[in-house]
């Protein structure tokens, strides 16, 4: 069965940059469509975007599109999360998650039914 599992999440500064990633283990991604969401404290769930299999990105707000970037490689089975310019309130759990196939991307946590268990990203200030 394929698992997710992220990492690259750490405690940073205010304007640093880091990359998270998401790797498949026990299978592929296939041409499944790959989503990073955030959760922090006491918040909802949040849609950061998502990626196709042919590399067509979106990003979930006009604060996303500025700093972050998404990018794949199918044949690592390994998804990245750009994040630069980090604020404080960027701090939160960040997931991938896999969805459908096609060229469609969804904001809908509901859509994934595949899920990691999360990197802590914290930024101070």
């Amino acid at each position: 069965q394929v698992q997710l599992v992220e990492s690259g999440g750490r405690w940073v500064q205010v304007g640093d940059s880091l990359r998270l990633s998401c790797a498949a283990s026990g299978g592929t991604f296939g041409d499944r469509v790959m989503a990073w969401f955030r959760q922090a404290p006491e918040k909802a769930r949040e849609y950061v975007g998502a990626i196709t299999r042919r590399g067509n990105s979106v990003l979930g707000s006009e604060t996303s599109k500025g700093r972050f970037s998404l990018s794949r490689d199918d044949a690592k089975n390994i998804v990245w999360l750009q994040l630069n310019g980090l604020e404080p309130d960027d701090s939160a759990v960040y997931y991938c998650a896999a969805g459908g196939t096609g060229e469609s991307t969804s904001a809908r946590s509901r859509d994934y039914d595949l899920w990691g268990p999360g990197t802590q990203v914290t930024v101070s200030s």
